[in-house]
Formats: C-alpha cells, sequence, structure tokens
C-alpha cells in the first residue's frame, strides 16, 4: 500500500464518521423513527400455479392451479388435489398464489405442514418451495399457461356492491352459479354480507319468485333445531300444542339459506344430510315422508374444512354443502369498497346517496378504518350519521381515530356543548351503549367470531350475548 492510498483511505474514513456523527449524537430520536420503509419486493407471480408431488404413493400427481383461484389439498375426494398418503387429512393444506409468494395455510392437519424442517401454519413462499405433508412432499412451479383473456362483462347485482376486484370476483361467482341447481357455501367473517350474497345467488336463478327462508343455526337452542329445520307434529315433545311447518317446507320451490351452519350439533348433521340426498324428509314427532325441492345455500366464518379434520363437522355433509365454495373478503382487504358501500346505505336509509354531506377527509377516514364488524359495522356507522345528521367518527365505540388507535370510550362526566346537558338516565345509557360495543367488538375479535367461546371467555349466557352483538350490528 503507498502512501497515497494510505492518505486516500485516512480522509474517506474521516468524512465517513463525519457524516455519521450528527445521526449518533443526534438529540431524542428513536431507532424506530430513523427506520426508512422499504419497499416490498413483488413476487414474479405465474400465470398459473402447479402443485407435483415429487416423493410419496403419489409421485408425479400434480394440478394447476390458475391465479383466481385457491385450491385445497387432502384425502377427502373433494379435495383439489387428492392424494392417497394415509398420512395426509382429509382437508391438510390450503394453497395461494398471491402477488408476494405462494400462501400456504394448514388446515390444522394432524400430522403438521413443514418447509424444509420447519412446521409452519401459514407462510408465503416462493416459486420452487419444496413442502411436506404426511409423507409427501410437493414442490411448487410456474405451470406456464396462458392467462385467459378477461372478459368485463356487467357484475351488477340488485343489492351487491362490488367496485373492487375481489367484490367484482365474488360477483360474477354468483352469476355463473346462480342458473344452476347446486349448492353453495359462503366462507367470511362475521359481518361481510353473507346473506346478501346468498339472497343475490336466489334472486339471480330460476327460482327466484319462490321463497326464500333463512334459518340462523347459531341463534336457535340445539333442542329446537330440529323442529325449525323439518317442524313438528302436534304433541311430538312438550309445547308442541300445533303442527308447525319447517324451514324445508316453508322454502319449498326456492331458496334455504342456513346461517352459521358451523354451530350445528353433530348429533343433527345426519339429519340434514339425509334431506339434501334423498330430497324428503318427516316432520319431529311425524310418521310420513314429504318431498322438498330445495336449493341449499350455507354460511359460515370458520374453516369447515378443519373442523372436518377436527371431527367436529362430517365430511360427507361438507361434501354436500360445499358442491360450490365463495369466499368474500373481509371489508378491511377491499377498501375501494366503503365509499360506494356509504353512498348505498344512505341512498337506502334518505333516498339519496347524499343524504348527509360527507367530506372527502372524512370519506379518508372511514376507508382507513380496520372495521372488524365488517359492512355490518359501516352500516351501523351511517345509521347514526343519518340520525344525527352528521359524522361523528371519533365517538362511535370502538372506532379508529385519525392516529389508528382505539377511540377512548366517552366519560360518564363530560363537557357538553353550551348549557345544554342530558338526564343523568340518558346519560348513563349513552355511556353503556359505548362500553357494550367497545367491550362486544374486542370480545368478537379475540374469539374470531365464535359466540360460543365469546360467551365462555364473557361468562355470559351465549343466547343473551347473540342479543348484544345484533343489537350493535356486530352479527
Amino acid at each position: 500500500m503507498t502512501a497515497d492510498d494510505s492518505s486516500r483511505r485516512a480522509v474517506g474514513a474521516e468524512a465517513l464518521l463525519a457524516s455519521a456523527a450528527p445521526l449518533r449524537h443526534a438529540p431524542d430520536v428513536s431507532q424506530l423513527e430513523r427506520t426508512v420503509r422499504a419497499v416490498r419486493r413483488p413476487f414474479h407471480k405465474p400465470r398459473a400455479l402447479r402443485v407435483r408431488v415429487t416423493e410419496g404413493l403419489d409421485v408425479d400427481r400434480s394440478f394447476v392451479l390458475s391465479d383466481s383461484a385457491e385450491a385445497t389439498l387432502g384425502t377427502n375426494g373433494d379435495a383439489d388435489l387428492v392424494l392417497t398418503d394415509a398420512t395426509v387429512s382429509q382437508y391438510h393444506l390450503e394453497i395461494a398464489s398471491t402477488p408476494f409468494g405462494v400462501r400456504l395455510r394448514d388446515l390444522g392437519s394432524l400430522n403438521g405442514t413443514y418447509l424444509d424442517d420447519v412446521e409452519i401454519k401459514e407462510a408465503t413462499v416462493p416459486l420452487g418451495a419444496k413442502v411436506r405433508v404426511g409423507q409427501t412432499t410437493l414442490v411448487l412451479e410456474d405451470a406456464g399457461a396462458q392467462r385467459p383473456r378477461e372478459r368485463p362483462g356487467d357484475t351488477s347485482l340488485p343489492g351487491l356492491v362490488a367496485v373492487s376486484p375481489s367484490m367484482r370476483q365474488v360477483a360474477e361467482q354468483v352469476q355463473r352459479i346462480a342458473p344452476t341447481p347446486v349448492s353453495v357455501l359462503l366462507q367470511g367473517e362475521t359481518g361481510t354480507g353473507k346473506e346478501v350474497i346468498a339472497e343475490s345467488v336466489h334472486r339471480a336463478s330460476e327460482r327466484s319468485q319462490a321463497p326464500f327462508v333463512v334459518v340462523d343455526c347459531g341463534a336457535i337452542p340445539a333442542n329446537l333445531i330440529a323442529s325449525e329445520l323439518f317442524g313438528h307434529e302436534k304433541g311430538s315433545f312438550t309445547g308442541a300444542d300445533r303442527q308447525r311447518r319447517g324451514a324445508f317446507e316453508r322454502a319449498h320451490g326456492g331458496t334455504l339459506f342456513l346461517d352459521e351452519i358451523g354451530e350445528l350439533p353433530l348429533p343433527l348433521q345426519p339429519s340434514l344430510l339425509g334431506v339434501l340426498e334423498r330430497r324428503k324428509f318427516r316432520r319431529v314427532g311425524g310418521e310420513a315422508d314429504i318431498d322438498v325441492d330445495v336449493r341449499v345455500v350455507s354460511a359460515t366464518h370458520r374453516d369447515l374444512r378443519a373442523e372436518v379434520n377436527a371431527g367436529t363437522f362430517r365430511a360427507d355433509l361438507y361434501f354436500r354443502l360445499a358442491v360450490t365454495r365463495i369466499v368474500i373478503p373481509p371489508l378491511r382487504e377491499r377498501p375501494e369498497d366503503v365509499e360506494a358501500l356509504v353512498r348505498f346505505f344512505l341512498r337506502q336509509l334518505t333516498g339519496s346517496p347524499d343524504g348527509v354531506e360527507l367530506s372527502p377527509r372524512q370519506i379518508e377516514e372511514l376507508t382507513r378504518h380496520r372495521w372488524s364488524g365488517n359492512v355490518r359495522e359501516l352500516r351501523n356507522v351511517v345509521e347514526s350519521a343519518v340520525a344525527l345528521g352528521v359524522w361523528d367518527l371519533t365517538h362511535v365505540g370502538g372506532y379508529a381515530n385519525s392516529s389508528g388507535t382505539p377511540a377512548a370510550l366517552p366519560e360518564v362526566a363530560r363537557a357538553w356543548s353550551g348549557d345544554e346537558i342530558p338526564t343523568y338516565k340518558d346519560a348513563r345509557a349513552e355511556a353503556l351503549q359505548a362500553f357494550e360495543r367497545e367491550y362486544l367488538t374486542r370480545l368478537n375479535e379475540r374469539c374470531s367470531g365464535n359466540a360460543s367461546a365469546a360467551s365462555r371467555l364473557a361468562a355470559m349466557d351465549r343466547r343473551y350475548l347473540l342479543t348484544l352483538l345484533r343489537r350493535h350490528g356486530l352479527r
């Protein structure tokens, strides 16, 4: 090394230290504040994804998944990629292609899902990744298939707001399956609008002039569900003082919507399966078979494939219900729909999409909110705005303020505008209303919408909890 080299290096080191000194000694600057958000590197999303078996009993078996769908792998004949490996669960793994990689989600399998030697529950992996399920190894490849040309088509359906790409895809699915007689399973979080989708299927079908009957399997006591579904004869049990027609009978020729089908008790599942297979049933306490022509649309916030693996839901019933499956995304994943939904609700409530003045800032705040109660929570906020005449986004129970943190609960002793002070009774009712909504929202999130788990955690009666959830638009 020459003297000139040493001199240049010394000058370079001094310059580096000089440039680093202000940062090193900058007052009151946290590490978090010095962190710069990196741009997430996009994934080369294949036009079609091939899942190929490289080791195991089903070697060289493969399945090609288009970029707009998700696939299920397992040993059940209803899975998209069916394996014969007995160490693989009936519904073992869900696979989907995303802009940032291939998303894998274990469905509560018995023997787990492994990436190399690491067990995963949910992960996003690159192409070429090798995944082990049971004693089978899979590789994820670019199938190189041509993407089908998109046909824009009309995706408008009465009552269904579909601005975002994900909801337009849901609308297209509804239009494709509505004319068919197949059963449909709707999956999505509480409040995403599953009943609206079910009614859209009915109204776009040839059964649109026949009855659309709704049964909430999660809100009916277990000992009364059979009577609600199939009806009963007079004297068949205590309190049965007259004959009653059940939901199947009332929906004859039309559509029966079974909401929260995942809450249906296991002992009653064979009876429902029997109706779907034989198209006939008997009333509780009855002896005569009754023929029925009904299309069944069911909905759940649970993943029934995981319930099948756990033995809490019959695989054959799932197969009958999920001939076609539609997954409804939560509102936080489709913010493009928020303003359109607000205008839709305003039109319903006031007859005008501009029934209450809404500024660009308020639209932005509404769009940024996570909406744990999804579309139902948004409608509740709109109803409040219509009732008050103004948008009060900071004091709606559980609403996130502009900083992204939960809004504080209103205090009982608060300053009201001017000299007007409400009565103690009204002030107490207002505070209780806000507390209930905040508590129930967090409880609902903690238990992922499972009312039974929530009632146990809150140490309260399940039926009363359901009443409160409905009152606050959270179910």
